[in-house]
């Protein structure tokens, strides 16, 4: 019997995600739950399970591709390859809500369980015996065109189930007149101007590929005339070029770069921002650290100047708790949080993710480090789960380390505020009636005018700066 499987609703509203790589090919056998492909949402990159135990027929969608929900991506054979093909709706449409969600939680590994108030996001065990080393499917090369481009959303109704026959990975399935192609030389054709019906395929069976396309560009390109000029109609169907390199490079607007860009269009075109700044001297509590380093019992612990912001920011919380709620349009309603569910910006080669530390009010500096660092090497591995990225009350960015004095940063959707920290440098300061060299630093923080007054976001501000220019004054606010 032929299974297919196809793209699970992964929650979060998210309705695509693109195959980063497959780590089986047709004819592997494999277990249940066994590592089968690396797929990447907007905001993690998960690893997928096989939801069957069997051979792998098929892979519908090479690596690169964008696949919306409900596609369907690989199929197996279990049991006797003469037995019909299995079209039962369970693999032909998401689940209802409470279903899907019982079944991410099921099959999703690395997905992670939803977060429970009281306790930090845990990370799954991976599950199944899929072996890394397990050489991908032969498909169109996808160094060559890294995911080149996001597929548009499909208004025609769902793909039927594929039958035994066994279909060419690399061949998307030709609908109508369109030539066959697979959506990385779409993309590639689009952007370079050219007309696919125009293109003659060399691939198997008269597949397009991106040889066929760049060949085309080089046909479309007519011979200049005695002054070197050339008709400007043909300057549409090839690249820009400035003498022998290309003046611009395309490449599109991936699935994180695309929630970022909606996201902060949301925040900065719906909640009033404000911007206020504190500059203090810090060198008490460069001192401090400096003295926690040199302490036996918490020299491995890797407290930095991250960690006692974060801890000074959560005290600040407890003082003014306007700066931890969430206007809810819908219901007319305030939210305020009783936690602090502290989300820290990171920098990723996937662009920016903004995962969160649950109940970080909770924890005392070691915990806080721990928490940081474990979340920075998650997020810089790809291994961040989309439940680390959901239900943040407050963020906290450490643009600092960029060298950055201070900048205006955007309140993440869903939350009141965010602070910024900036670089820590040696500045002629008033100490004692004196001036002298100290440690200086400038905050930010951005804040909702819908929920944060001015009066309420300073006193958070300055509550920190209190904090950070004389540790010992926490004895005073706790």
């Amino acid at each position: 019997m032929i299974k297919v499987f196809k793209l699970p609703d992964l929650g979060e509203g998210l309705t695509e995600s693109e195959i980063v790589a497959w780590l089986v090919a047709p004819g592997d056998e494999v277990t249940l739950n066994q590592h089968i492909a690396d797929v990447e949402t907007a905001k993690a990159v998960v690893e997928l399970p096989s939801p069957f135990a069997g051979v792998v027929r098929e892979l519908h969608q090479p690596a690169g591709v964008v696949v919306h929900v409900g596609e369907p991506i690989v199929s197996f054979q279990i049991g006797a390859a003469d037995e019909p093909t299995d079209s039962s709706p369970t693999t032909d449409a998401p689940a209802p809500a409470v279903a899907a969600a019982e079944q991410r939680e099921a099959n999703l590994v690395g997905y992670g369980p939803a977060v429970e108030r009281g306790g930090h996001p845990q990370r799954r065990a991976r599950r199944g015996a899929g072996d890394a080393s397990r050489p991908a499917a032969p498909v169109e090369s996808s160094a060559a065109a890294p995911a080149t481009a996001l597929v548009a959303p499909s208004t025609a109704p769902p793909t039927a189930a594929v039958t035994a026959a066994p279909v060419e990975p690399s061949a998307a399935p030709s609908t109508g007149d369109r030539p066959r192609s697979t959506p990385p030389v779409r993309a590639l054709a689009r952007d370079l101007g050219i007309d696919l019906t125009l293109v003659t395929g060399t691939g198997k069976d008269g597949l397009i590929t991106r040889d066929d396309v760049h060949a085309r560009v080089t046909e479309a390109m007519p011979t200049p005339d005695l002054h070197g000029a050339v008709p400007p109609a043909a300057t549409a169907a090839r690249p820009a070029t400035s003498g022998d390199h290309l003046s611009e490079t395309r490449s599109p607007i991936k699935s994180l770069r695309k929630l970022t860009a909606a996201a902060m269009v949301q925040s900065a075109f719906t909640a009033p921002h404000v911007t206020e700044f504190l500059t203090i001297d810090v060198t008490p509590t460069v001192e401090l650290l400096a003295s926690l380093r040199a302490d036996r019992q918490l020299a491995d612990a890797g407290i930095g100047i991250l960690a006692v912001v974060a801890k000074a920011l959560c005290l600040a919380v407890g003082r003014t708790p306007s700066v931890n709620t969430r206007w809810d349009e819908p219901a007319g309603e305030i939210v305020q949080f009783h936690h602090v569910n502290l989300g820290v910006a990171a920098a990723t080669p996937r662009g920016l993710l903004v995962p969160n530390i649950v109940d970080a009010e909770r924890l005392d500096l070691r915990g806080l480090a721990a928490a940081l660092a474990e979340l920075t090497k998650s997020a810089r591995a790809g291994t961040t789960t989309p439940a680390a990225l959901a239900g943040g009350t407050i963020t906290i960015t450490n643009i600092g380390v960029f060298g950055v004095d201070a900048g205006t940063p955007i309140v993440n959707p869903g939350e009141a505020a965010i602070l910024a920290i900036g670089a820590i440098r040696s500045r002629p300061w008033e100490y004692h009636g004196q001036v002298a060299l100290r440690q200086v630093l400038t905050l930010s923080v951005s804040f909702d005018h819908r929920l944060v007054d001015g009066e309420q976001g300073s006193r958070f501000l300055a509550d920190i700066g209190t904090i950070l220019a004389d540790p010992a004054r926490v004895l005073t606010m706790i």
